[in-house]
C-alpha cells in the first residue's frame, strides 16, 4: 500500500498533462514534451502492479472490487495509452528539439523579468517557498540538469534524432525547476546583491542551454562533423560553468568558497624555497603543532556536523576551519624549521600539503552535501574526507614530534577513534560494499586482531617494551575503526530489512559504486605521482586503479545489458572503452615507473592519469542521471529501534577502547602506578564486554530471521483453518458464505494466488543473497495467506459438487505447505551468498511452490472460463503485452528464424482458436471458455517469442513493427475473450454473437498482419515455414492412407490401372527433384528465390502425394501390401522433404562454412536417395518377381534413416515409460521370426508382408527407447546403455534384412541356415535393451508378464472405470416429470447419491486393494516376480477377477441408475445391480484375505473400504425397494364401473399376473446356470469360501 501512495504521487504529475491533451491536436508537440508520457507509463504500471498487490489484503469487500477493477481499468487505457502515444511520437517527433528550445527561452525571459521585480523590490517568495527548501531543489537540479545534458551531447554526437529529442525535453524540464528554486531563493533572500548574483547567473545558464540545444540540432544536421562536435563541447563547457557559479551563489556556498581560497593562499606558504629557521624551542614548537592539530581534527568534525544543519552553520564552520588551518599551517612551518635535515624538512613540507589538499577536500564535499543532501553516497565521501584529514594530521605529528615511546600512536589513535564516531550517529545510507554475513566476519576478524593487541598494550606496558606497545596500539586503533565500519552498515542492513522501512529499488547502475570508485581512483593517481610515494605505495597505488576501473567496465557492461535506450547502451560501452584504453596506457607507464624511477618516468605517468581521470568523471556523470538511479531505501522508526542495541553497542566500545588508550598511554609513562593498571583492567573489561553484546547483537538482529519466524507461524495457522475447513467438507458441514458472489470470490482468490506467484522468485533470490529484502518479501508473502484461505474456503463452499470442493481445498492447503516448506529454506539460507548447501533446497521449494500455483491457477481458470469469468484471462493477455515494452528483452539464444518458427506456430494457433470460437459461438457457448483460456495461453507464449523475434529482426524498424503488431494482435484477443466470457453468461444474446464473431475476424486478420511483419523480416524463411507445415499434413495424411490400405478399404475410384498412373508418378517425382535442387540453392541466393523454391516444393510434393494415392488405389484393396509399400514410399519423400526444408531455413543466409550448410548437404542426399527409391518402387510395383525384393531395399534405407535421426543430439519433445520401450521390443520380435520366415519361404507376399512390419516396428522402438532414456528421472549412464543397445539392435535387424536380400537374389541352404545366427544377435540385443528398461525404473521395476503386477494394473484400471463411471453419474440430472409424480422425484436424488457414494466407495476400495497386494509382495507372501506365475496364480487371478468384478458391477449400477432417473429402467434392475456390486465386493475382500496378515494396516483399510461399498450398496437397495413399494402403494387403480368392463380387468390383471410369475421361475434358473458356469472357473480360494 506504501508502494502504491509513492506511484500515486508520482503519478500525480500527468495531471496537467490530460488537461493539455484534450485542448487538441494543435499542443500535441507540447504535451509530449511537458509530459514525460514514457516515464509516466513505467510509473503508471508500478502503480497497477502495485494496486494488484494490495487488493488481496483490503478486507472491505466493495473497497477491494473497486481497488481492483480500477488497477485493470488502469492497466487497459495505459495499453492503449501507449500505443497512442508511439504513434503521436512518429508524428510529432522532430518537433520535440524546436518544444524545448522554446521553453528555454520562456525560462530566460521569466528570469529576466524576476530580475527586473528584484531590482524594484517586487520580487516576492511563492506560497511555500523557503530559502532552504529553494537552495535543496536548486541544489538537487543543478545535477539532473548535468546529467541530462551529457545525455544530449552524447545522442547528438550519434547522430539519434529520436533520443536527442528526449534529452532535450528532460534538459528543459530540468532547467524548468532549476529557474523556479533560482527565483526562489533570490526572493527569499534578504541579501539583494546575492538575489541579483543568483538571478543573473540562472540566466546565464538558459542562454547557454539554449546555444547547446541549437547545436545539437545542428550537429543531427550533419552527424560525424567534427567541427559541430567541437562546437558542442565548447558550448557544453560553458553551461557547466555557469551551472557551477549559478550553485555558489546559494547562501552558505559563498563562505565556504572564501575558507577554500583562505586554504589555498595559506598554502602558498609551503611553496617557498627555503624556509626561515625556528626562533621558539623545540618542547615549545611541539606542544603548539599537537594544539594546532587537536583543534584543526575537531573543526573538521564540526564541518561534517555543520552539513545536516542550517546554511548558516556551514558557513560558521567552514570559517572556523579555515581559522584552524592557517594556525596549524603556521605551528607545521614552525615545526619544519627545527627539522636537523634538508631531507627531513622536505618531508615535513610534504605533510603539509597532503593536509592542505585532504581540508579542501574535505570543505568541497561539504559543500556539495550542503547542495544535495540526497545524492547518492555523499555522506560516505564527507565521511572518508574527515578520516583523510585526521590520517594526514596523524602521519605529521608521527613524523615531527619527539615524545617518550609510544606516546604519538596513543594520540593518533584517538584522533582515529574521534573520527569514526560519527559513522554511528545516523547509519541510514550503506558505508561500505559489505553484506550482512560479510560485516559479521568482518566483526569476527577485527575482534580477534583487537583482543590480541589490548593484551600486547597491558603486556608491553607492563615490560615497558614501547615500541612494540606503540606498534599494538597502532594495530588496536585500526582494528577498532574496521569494527565500527562494519557495526555501521550491519546497522544500516538491519534498518533497512525491518519489514516497516521501504526497500529500495535497484537502478540500472549503482551512483555510489560509481562514486567511490571515482574517490579511489583519484586518490590512488595522486599517490602515483607523488614525488614522495616508494616503489611499494606505487604499486598498491596501480592495484587500487586496475580493481576500480575493472569493476567499473563490469558495471557499464551490465547497464548496456539491461538498458533499453541505444544511446546509453552505446555510451556505456564507449565509457567503458575509454576507461579501459587509459587504465591501459596508465599501467604502461607504471610498469616503466617500476623499472626506473626517474623524474622522466614520473612525469610521463602523471600525463597517464589524466585522460583516465577525465574518462571517470564524465562516466560518473552520466551515470548519475536520474532514468538510472537507484531509489535509495528509507528506514522507519521501527527500523531505527532494530538498529539501537548494535549501535549502543558500538559507541560503548569506542568510548571505552578511548578511555583504554588514554590510560595505557599514561602506564607507558609510569608503569609502576597499582591504581591506573586496575583502571586500565576495568576498561578493558568494558571492551570486551561491548564487543561481545555488538556481536551478539548482529546476531540476533540477523535481517529476515524474525520475519521468517513470525511468517512461518501465520502460515501454519492458515494450514490448520484449511484443514477444519476440508474435514467440514468431507462431513458435508462446510458452511456456505452469503454475504459475496462465487465470482467475486473466484477473483478474489485468483489476484492471490497470482500475487503469491510473483513474489516466489524475489524470496528465492533474496533467501540466496540479499538478506536485506528477505523479511520484506517474507513479510509480504505471509500477509497473502489469510486472503487466500479465506477465498478458497469461500469458494469451496459455493461449490456444490465434492469433488470440486476437496480440489480446491487441497490445491489451496498444498500451495501453503509448499510457502511453509520455501520459507524454512529461505530461513535456513538467510540471504547469505557463501552458504552454498542451502541454496539447492532453496532452489526446489521455489519449484515446488511455483508447481502448486500453477496446479490452483489452472483449477480456477477452468471454473472460471465455465461461468464466463474472462477477467483473469484479459489481465494476462494485458500482461503479456506490457512485457513486450519493457525494457530489454532477456538475452537471445536463437537466431531471427528460430523465435519466426515459433511465432508463426503461435499465431497461426490462435488464428485456428478464434475459428473454432467463431463456430462454437453458435453450436454450444458453454466451450467457448476452455477456447478463450487456450488463447490466453497461446497469446502468452507469442508475446515472449514475439519480443524475441522483434530483438533479433534487422532492421531495428521490422523488430519495432513486429512488436507494435503482437501488441495489436493482444488488444483484439482481449475484446474476443471478453465476448466469450459475455456469451457464456447470455448464451442466446444474439447481439453478442455477432460481436464475437466479429472480434473473431479482427483476430484472424491480425494475425495475417503479424505474419506478414514476420515475412517483411526473411520472406525466405517464413515461406520455408508455411511449406513445412503443408508437408506435415501431408505426411499425417498419408498415415491415415496406411491404416485405410492395412484395413483393405483403399479402393479405385473406376477401373484403371496401375499403368495409368505411371507416367504422371515419375514426371511429377523429377518436377521435385528440380525444386529441391532451387530449394538447395535458394539458402544462398536472396529471400526472394528461396521463398519461390519453397512455395514451389510445396506445391509439387501435394500434387505428388495425390497422384501416388490414386496410383495406390488403382492396385485393389486385395493387395493391401503392395499399396502399403507405394504410401510408404512417398511417405519417405515427404519426411526428407520436411527435413530439407528445415535445413534450407536453418542455413539460409549463412556463409558457405557454417556447420548448418553441412546439414544442409546431408538433407540433400536423403533427399535425392528417397525420390530414387520411389522411382524404383513405382517401376517394381507390377512385377511380382521384384516387388518384395524392392520394398525390402526402400525398408532397409528408410530404417537406415531413422537409425540416424535416433542417433541425432536432438533431445525429443516427450517422453515415456521405460514400459512403453519394453512393449515396442515384441514388434521386433514379431518381425524378426517375420523376416526369418521370409529369408526360408522367398515368397514375394511374406517378403512385402515383413518390409513393411519392420519399417513400424523398428521406428516404433526407436522412437520408444529414445522418449524413455530421456526421461528426467534416468541418469546418464543408463540412457547412454539404452541408446547404445537401441543401435544395436537396429544394426543387427539391418543386417538380418539385408542377409534376407541376399537369400532372396541366391537362394542356397547355407545362406538360409545362417538366418538363425542374425536372429539370434537381434535377440540378444533386444535381451539387453529390456534390461536397460529395467535399469530405468530403478528398484520399482516389474515383469509386465507377472500376475501380481496385472493384478495391480487390473485393480488401477477398475479404479479408474469406476471413477469414470462416478464422473458420468455426476452429470446425471433427474429426468423432468409431469406434474402429478411430485413424490417420487426425491427418489431420482437418492438414487443418484447412492449411486454417487457406491462408486466413490468401490473405487476407494479398489485402491486399498491394490495397496494390500504391495504389501504383501513387500513381505515376501507373494513374490514380486514368481520364478512360475502358477505358485501365485490363483491369488492374483482370484484377485484380479474380482477386481474385474467390481468394475464390471459398478458399471452396470450406474447405466442402471442412469436409466432408472431417465425412466428406461425399473427400480429392480438397480436393485439387483446394487447387490450384484455387494456380492463381487465381498469376493475382492475374500481373494485378499487368503494371504494377507488380518492385522495389517492395509488390511484394516480394505475391510474398512469394502464395510463402504456394502453399506452404500445397501442403502441403495433400500431406498429403491422403499420407492417400488411406496409407488404400489400410492398407485390408485382406477377401476371401470361398467361390468364388462370390470370382469376383463380382472382377467387381464390375473393374466399379468401368472405371466410373471413363469418369468420369475424362468429367472431362478437362469441365474442358477450362470453361477454354475462361472463357479467353474472361480479360483479354489472363493469355491471353498463359496462352499
Amino acid at each position: 500500500a506504501m508502494e502504491l501512495a509513492v506511484s500515486r504521487d508520482r503519478a500525480a504529475a500527468l495531471q496537467p498533462g490530460r488537461q493539455s491533451a484534450a485542448g487538441g491536436f494543435s499542443h500535441a508537440s507540447g504535451y509530449i514534451q511537458g509530459n514525460p508520457l514514457l516515464i509516466e507509463t513505467e510509473n503508471l504500471s508500478k502503480m497497477v502492479s502495485s494496486a494488484k498487490a494490495a487488493v488481496p489484503t483490503v478486507s472491505d469487500q466493495a473497497a477491494a472490487m473497486q481497488l481492483s477493477q480500477c488497477a485493470k481499468n488502469l492497466a487497459t487505457s495505459l495499453a492503449e495509452l501507449r500505443t497512442a502515444s508511439q504513434k503521436a511520437h512518429e508524428a510529432c517527433g522532430p518537433m520535440e528539439i524546436d518544444s524545448a528550445l522554446n521553453t528555454v527561452q520562456t525560462l530566460k525571459n521569466e528570469l529576466q523579468d524576476a530580475k527586473m521585480a528584484a531590482v524594484e523590490s517586487q520580487l516576492k517568495p511563492l506560497p511555500g517557498e523557503t530559502l532552504e527548501k529553494c537552495a535543496q531543489d536548486l541544489g538537487s537540479t543543478s545535477k539532473a540538469v548535468g546529467s541530462s545534458m551529457a545525455q544530449l551531447l552524447t545522442c547528438a554526437a550519434q547522430g539519434n534524432e529520436h533520443y536527442t529529442g528526449v534529452a532535450a525535453r528532460e534538459t528543459a524540464q530540468a532547467l524548468k525547476t532549476l529557474a523556479q528554486a533560482a527565483r526562489g531563493v533570490a526572493a527569499s533572500t534578504t541579501d539583494p546583491a546575492a538575489a541579483h548574483a543568483m538571478l543573473d547567473s540562472a540566466r546565464d545558464v538558459m542562454e547557454g542551454s539554449a546555444m547547446l540545444i541549437q547545436e545539437a540540432k545542428q550537429a543531427l544536421i550533419a552527424p560525424g562533423d567534427a567541427e559541430s562536435q567541437q562546437r558542442l563541447a565548447q558550448v557544453a563547457k560553458a553551461v557547466s560553468h555557469s551551472l557551477n557559479n549559478c550553485v555558489n551563489c546559494l547562501p552558505g556556498q559563498k563562505d565556504v568558497d572564501v575558507a577554500l581560497k583562505s586554504i589555498g593562499e595559506s598554502s602558498k606558504k609551503l611553496l617557498v624555497d627555503s624556509l626561515p629557521p625556528s626562533t621558539k624551542p623545540f618542547q615549545e614548537a611541539q606542544s603548539e603543532l599537537n594544539q594546532a592539530a587537536a583543534d584543526l581534527n575537531q573543526s573538521a568534525g564540526e564541518v561534517v556536523h555543520a552539513t545536516r544543519g542550517q546554511s548558516g552553520e556551514l558557513a560558521a564552520a567552514s570559517g572556523k576551519f579555515s581559522d584552524d588551518f592557517d594556525e596549524f599551517l603556521d605551528a607545521g612551518i614552525e615545526m619544519a624549521g627545527q627539522a636537523q635535515t634538508k631531507e627531513d624538512q622536505i618531508q615535513v613540507i610534504g605533510n603539509l600539503k597532503n593536509i592542505s589538499m585532504a581540508s579542501s577536500k574535505l570543505l568541497l564535499a561539504a559543500k556539495s552535501l550542503s547542495v544535495d543532501p540526497g545524492a547518492p553516497n555523499a555522506k560516505n565521501l564527507l565521511a572518508a574526507a574527515a578520516r583523510a584529514v585526521t590520517e594526514s594530521i596523524n602521519q605529521l605529528i608521527t613524523l615531527c614530534t619527539q615524545q617518550a615511546p609510544g606516546q604519538k600512536e596513543c594520540d593518533n589513535a584517538l584522533r582515529e577513534l574521534e573520527t569514526v564516531k560519527g559513522m554511528l550517529d545516523n547509519p541510514n545510507e550503506p558505508v561500505s560494499d559489505l553484506s550482512y554475513f560479510d560485516c559479521i566476519e568482518s566483526v569476527m576478524e577485527n575482534s580477534k586482531v583487537l583482543g590480541e593487541s589490548m593484551a600486547g598494550i597491558s603486556q608491553n606496558a607492563k615490560t615497558g617494551d614501547l615500541p612494540a606497545f606503540g606498534e599494538c596500539v597502532g594495530i588496536a586503533s585500526k582494528a577498532l575503526c574496521g569494527l565500527t565500519e562494519a557495526a555501521a552498515q550491519a546497522a544500516y542492513l538491519v534498518g533497512i530489512s525491518d519489514p516497516n522501512s521501504q526497500a529500495g529499488h535497484q537502478g540500472l547502475v549503482d551512483p555510489i559504486q560509481f562514486a567511490r570508485a571515482n574517490q579511489a581512483i583519484q586518490m590512488a593517481c595522486q599517490n602515483l605521482v607523488d614525488p614522495g610515494s616508494s616503489p611499494s605505495q606505487v604499486l598498491s597505488a596501480a592495484t587500487i586503479v586496475a580493481k576500480h576501473t575493472s569493476a567499473l567496465c563490469n558495471a557499464c557492461r551490465i547497464a548496456s545489458s539491461k538498458t533499453a535506450n541505444p544511446v546509453a547502451k552505446r555510451h556505456f560501452v564507449q565509457s567503458a572503452k575509454e576507461v579501459a584504453n587509459s587504465t591501459a596506457n596508465l599501467v604502461k607507464t607504471i610498469k616503466a615507473l617500476d623499472g626506473d624511477f626517474s623524474e622522466d618516468n614520473r612525469s610521463k605517468c602523471r600525463m597517464a592519469t589524466a585522460p583516465l581521470i577525465e574518462a571517470v568523471e564524465n562516466l560518473t556523470a552520466f551515470a548519475s542521471n536520474p532514468e538510472f538511479v537507484s531509489i535509495p531505501a528509507q528506514i522507519s522508526s521501527e527500523g531505527s529501534q532494530a538498529q539501537e542495541p548494535i549501535l549502543v553497542s558500538a559507541k560503548t566500545m569506542l568510548e571505552s577502547s578511548s578511555y583504554l588508550i588514554r590510560t595505557a598511554r599514561s602506564l607507558a609513562i609510569n608503569p609502576k602506578d597499582p591504581p591506573t593498571w586496575s583502571v586500565l583492567a576495568g576498561h578493558s573489561h568494558t571492551v570486551s564486554d561491548s564487543i561481545k553484546s555488538l556481536i551478539t547483537s548482529i546476531r540476533d538482529k540477523a535481517p529476515g530471521q524474525r520475519e521468517c519466524d513470525y511468517s512461518i507461524d501465520g502460515i501454519n495457522r492458515c494450514i490448520r483453518d484449511i484443514e477444519q475447513a476440508s474435514l467440514a467438507a468431507v462431513s458435508q458441514s462446510l458452511a456456505t458464505r452469503d454475504d459475496i458472489s462465487v465470482e467475486a470470490l473466484q477473483e478474489q482468490l485468483t489476484s492471490v494466488v497470482q500475487e503469491i506467484g510473483h513474489l516466489i522468485d524475489p524470496i528465492a533470490t533474496a533467501a540466496r543473497g540479499e538478506a536485506a529484502q528477505l523479511g520484506h518479501k517474507v513479510t509480504q508473502l505471509a500477509s497473502y495467506f489469510e486472503p487466500l484461505i479465506l477465498a478458497a474456503v469461500g469458494v469451496a463452499s459455493k461449490i456444490l459438487d465434492h469433488q470440486q470442493q476437496m480440489t480446491v481445498l487441497d490445491q489451496t492447503k498444498t500451495l501453503a505447505e509448499s510457502a511453509l516448506q520455501m520459507l524454512y529454506a529461505a530461513k535456513e539460507g538467510g540471504g547469505n551468498p557463501k552458504a552454498q548447501h542451502t541454496h539447492d533446497a532453496i532452489t526446489e521449494a521455489a519449484q515446488l511452490m511455483k508447481e502448486a500455483v500453477d496446479d490452483i491457477m489452472v483449477t480456477l481458470n477452468e471454473a472460471a472460463s465455465e461461468v464466463g469469468l474472462v477477467g483473469g484471462m484479459v489481465d494476462a493477455i494485458a500482461e503479456a503485452m506490457s512485457k513486450l515494452d519493457e525494457g530489454t528483452p532477456p538475452e537471445p539464444k536463437g537466431t531471427f528464424v528460430d523465435y519466426q518458427t515459433t511465432v508463426v506456430k503461435y499465431s497461426k494457433a490462435i488464428a485456428v482458436t478464434a475459428q473454432e470460437m467463431m463456430t462454437k459461438s453458435v453450436t454450444n457457448p458453454e466451450e467457448l471458455g476452455g477456447l478463450a483460456s487456450q488463447m490466453t495461453s497461446d497469446y502468452g507464449h507469442l508475446a515472449f517469442q514475439g519480443q524475441m523475434a522483434a530483438a533479433t529482426a534487422e532492421p531495428e524498424e521490422i523488430g519495432f513493427q513486429i512488436r507494435t503488431r503482437v501488441q495489436d494482435l493482444g488488444h483484439g484477443c482481449i475484446f474476443l475473450v471478453q465476448k466469450a466470457g459475455a456469451l457464456q453468461v447470455c448464451p442466446t444474446d444474439s447481439y453478442t454473437k455477432r460481436e464475437l464473431i466479429e472480434c473473431a475476424r479482427a483476430v484472424t486478420e491480425k494475425v495475417s498482419l503479424v505474419l506478414s511483419a514476420l515475412q517483411a523480416g526473411n520472406k525466405g524463411t517464413q515461406a520455408c515455414i508455411t511449406a513445412a507445415t503443408a508437408v506435415s499434413g501431408i505426411i499425417a495424411d498419408l498415415d491415415t492412407t496406411i491404416m485405410f490400405a492395412t484395413a483393405g478399404t483403399l479402393n479405385a475410384e473406376n477401373s484403371e490401372t496401375f499403368a495409368d498412373h505411371r507416367e504422371n508418378i515419375l514426371k511429377t517425382a523429377k518436377a521435385l527433384v528440380e525444386d529441391t535442387k532451387l530449394l538447395v540453392s535458394g539458402a544462398a541466393s536472396t529471400p526472394d528465390k528461396l521463398a519461390q523454391a519453397a512455395q514451389s516444393s510445396a506445391a509439387t510434393i501435394t500434387q505428388l502425394a495425390e497422384v501416388v494415392k490414386l496410383g495406390a488405389a488403382s492396385l485393389g484393396s486385395d493387395d493391401p501390401e503392395t499399396q502399403v509399400v507405394l504410401i510408404n514410399a512417398i511417405k519417405d519423400v515427404a519426411k526428407a522433404l520436411s527435413d530439407l526444408i528445415s535445413a534450407t531455413k536453418g542455413a539460409a543466409s549463412k556463409p558457405a562454412d557454417d556447420p548448418s550448410m553441412y546439414q544442409l548437404k546431408g538433407a540433400a542426399k536423403v533427399m535425392v536417395t528417397n525420390v530414387t527409391s520411389l522411382l524404383k518402387t513405382v517401376k517394381a510395383v507390377e512385377d511380382e518377381a521384384t516387388r518384395g525384393t524392392r520394398a525390402l531395399e526402400a525398408t532397409i534405407e528408410c530404417i537406415k534413416q531413422e537409425l540416424t535421426l535416433f542417433q541425432s543430439k536432438d533431445v525429443p519433445e516427450k517422453t515415456s515409460s521405460p514400459e512403453e520401450s519394453i512393449r515396442m521390443t515384441k514388434g521386433i520380435t514379431m518381425a524378426t521370426t517375420k523376416a526369418v520366415a521370409a529369408g526360408n519361404s522367398c515368397r514375394q507376399e511374406d517378403v512385402i508382408a515383413t518390409a513393411n512390419l519392420s519399417r513400424k516396428a523398428v521406428s516404433d522402438m526407436l522412437t520408444a527407447c529414445k522418449q524413455a532414456s530421456f526421461h528426467p528421472d534416468v541418469s546418464d549412464e543408463v540412457r547412454t546403455r539404452a541408446l547404445r543397445f537401441g543401435t544395436e539392435c537396429t544394426l543387427g535387424y539391418l543386417d538380418l534384412l539385408e542377409h534376407v536380400l541376399v537369400i532372396l537374389q541366391k537362394p542356397t541352404p547355407e545362406l538360409k541356415q545362417q538366418l538363425a545366427a542374425f536372429s539370434k544377435r537381434v535377440a540378444g540385443a533386444v535381451t539387453e535393451l529390456i534390461q536397460a528398461a529395467e535399469a530405468m525404473k530403478g528398484t520399482e521395476w516389474v515383469d509386465p508378464e507377472d500376475p501380481t503386477v496385472i493384478a495391480e494394473t487390473e485393480l488401477l484400471g477398475a479404479a479408474a472405470s469406476i471413477e469414470a463411471a462416478a464422473k458420468k453419474l455426476e452429470q446425471l440430472k433427474p429426468r423432468a416429470k409431469p406434474k402429478q409424480a411430485d413424490e417420487t422425484l426425491d427418489f431420482e436424488e437418492q438414487i443418484l447419491e447412492a449411486a454417487k457414494s457406491i462408486a466413490a466407495a468401490t473405487s476407494a476400495l479398489v485402491k486399498s486393494a491394490s495397496a494390500a497386494q504391495r504389501e504383501l509382495v513387500a513381505q515376501g507372501k507373494v513374490g514380486s516376480i514368481p520364478a512360475n506365475a502358477a505358485d501365485d496364480g490363483q491369488w492374483s487371478q482370484g484377485l484380479i477377477s474380482a477386481a474385474r468384478m467390481v468394475a464390471a458391477a459398478t458399471s452396470s449400477l450406474c447405466e442402471a441408475a442412469n436409466a432408472s432417473v431417465q425412466g428406461h429402467a425399473s427400480e429392480e434392475k438397480l436393485i439387483s445391480s446394487a447387490k450384484q456390486v455387494a456380492a463381487s465386493t465381498a469376493q475382492l475382500l475374500v481373494a485378499c484375505k487368503v494371504k494377507a496378515d488380518q492385522d495389517s494396516e492395509a488390511m484394516r483399510r480394505l475391510q474398512a473400504a469394502g464395510n463402504a461399498v456394502k453399506r452404500a450398496s445397501d442403502n441403495l437397495v433400500r431406498a429403491a425397494q422403499k420407492a417400488a413399494f411406496g409407488k404400489a402403494d400410492d398407485d390408485d387403480v382406477v377401476v371401470k364401473t361398467k361390468f364388462v368392463g370390470g370382469i376383463a380387468q380382472i382377467i387381464a390383471a390375473q393374466e399379468e399376473m401368472l405371466k410373471k410369475e413363469r418369468e420369475l421361475e424362468e429367472a431362478r434358473k437362469k441365474l442358477a446356470q450362470i453361477r454354475q458356469q462361472q463357479y467353474k472357473f472361480l479360483p479354489t480360494e472363493l469355491r471353498e469360501d463359496e462352499g
